[in-house]
């Protein structure tokens, strides 16, 4: 595709529409506006144009302006309650301070489309002026209501440190990476950690590039309340009907909250029987003269099920050595002996907790800071002010189905 093709022929250059759902309606509420070019070969992305850098920002500005306003002119038919996510380039839109795009948003204000309806997908890949400037422009646009998302979460980590400057309304996360349940868990617990920090500043979560069941169960799973890809639908040259998967989606999210009960079932019979069992074993090993010593009984009980295992003080300060499992084996560390975990996540709200029921803990999956496995920990108070943990196998995990997040 020939840029120059492009710039004399911009009556065929078109706008396209990728319907958004939400979770809550489980229907369109929104459309991200996307480019074509209807040339001699057909209808084709003008995505490459754009990320040409040989081709000047001001062809990519001019281009980008016939794109939104024939949008716009399509938008006028839409239910006033549509969202509209219009892509920009920070670096172009910055070549005339925002002046042109905020103009155009104005005028089709005074032909009914409200500004508040108007989501700015902002992406900073090649931005090379001063971020506060683009702030300043971004805070000047909120000023009229429009709403600002980040772009590409998930593939460019640098976003991470603009989040804070920027208070976004949404987070637009890109699943292009999990496309198989074989993806690591490590990414994944990346994309947890962003819908965490989402929570945080009182952002909404937009995953996209959706191409399977399996990433829309993930993003639903995430706190992911609007999804987008072609999974869902493909882009199009007209709005589709906002009802268009409301069905599909309302018997999806059934099966992914079926399936969520049943694994949170799990966890808690779990629970309730290492409780039991703990009890049990406390009394029965009662007569013990160190801690090293009780671990040492609790192996024959606790053999298929933990690999690890260690007492602590209500601060965090370990009591005992730790008693790890290799091959068949439990080895003793005294090593581990005093050090302190206070600094863990939940660590001390953990402690209240089982301090206050008087009842065991089991933890979310995590990875092991030692051997690099997906780990649970279950932690259970042996009197008022200590606390056994057992760090449960992957293979016990797997046998209970308990690997997934």
């Amino acid at each position: 595709m020939d840029a120059l093709d492009i710039l004399t022929d911009l009556e065929n250059v078109i706008p396209y529409f990728q319907a958004i759902f939400s979770a809550d309606e489980h229907r369109v509420i929104g459309y991200e506006i996307l480019g074509r070019y209807n040339g001699a070969d057909g209808v084709e992305s003008l995505g490459d144009f754009f990320l040409d850098e040989g081709i000047p920002d001001e062809y990519k500005l001019e281009v980008d302006q016939v794109i939104l306003t024939k949008a716009l002119d399509k938008a006028l038919s839409l239910d006033e309650d549509v969202l509209l996510f219009i892509n920009r380039d920070a670096e172009i839109l910055m070549k005339d301070d925002g002046e042109v795009f905020l103009e155009t948003l104005l005028e089709y204000e005074g032909k009914g489309i409200k500004l508040d309806r108007i989501v700015l997908e902002i992406s900073e890949r090649n931005y090379h002026g001063q971020f506060y400037h683009l702030d300043h422009l971004l805070i000047y646009y909120r000023t009229y209501g429009i709403k600002i998302a980040i772009d590409k979460m998930g593939s460019d980590s640098s976003y991470l440190d603009r989040i804070g400057d920027l208070a976004p309304d949404i987070l637009k996360i890109d699943l292009l990476a999990l496309r198989s349940t074989s993806t690591s868990h490590a990414y994944q617990n990346v994309l947890y950690s962003l819908s965490m920090l989402a929570r945080k500043i009182g952002a909404t979560l937009l995953f996209e590039n959706i191409e399977m069941v399996y990433q829309l169960q993930f993003a639903w799973k995430n706190g992911g309340r609007f999804y987008q890809g072609y999974y869902l639908h493909f882009p199009e040259g007209n709005f589709v009907d906002r009802n268009i998967r409301k069905e599909t989606l309302r018997d999806l999210f059934h099966e992914f909250i079926f399936s969520e009960k049943k694994k949170l079932s799990t966890i808690f019979d779990l629970t309730e029987e290492f409780q039991v069992q703990l009890q049990a074993l406390l009394v029965k090993y009662k007569k013990y003269s160190s801690y090293e010593e009780l671990l040492k009984l609790l192996t024959a009980d606790l053999s298929d099920v933990a690999f690890r295992m260690y007492v602590c003080d209500e601060d965090g300060f370990q009591k005992s050595a730790n008693i790890i499992k290799y091959d068949n084996d439990w080895i003793v560390q005294p090593e581990y002996t005093h050090k302190n975990w206070s600094w863990r996540p939940y660590f001390l709200e953990n402690i209240i907790k089982m301090r206050n029921e008087k009842r065991g803990i089991l933890s979310d999956l995590y990875s092991d800071i030692e051997t690099g496995e997906t780990v649970r920990t279950y932690s259970y108070p042996i009197n008022a002010k200590e606390y056994l943990f057992i760090d449960l196998s992957y293979n016990f995990l797997d046998r209970m189905k308990l690997l997934l997040s």
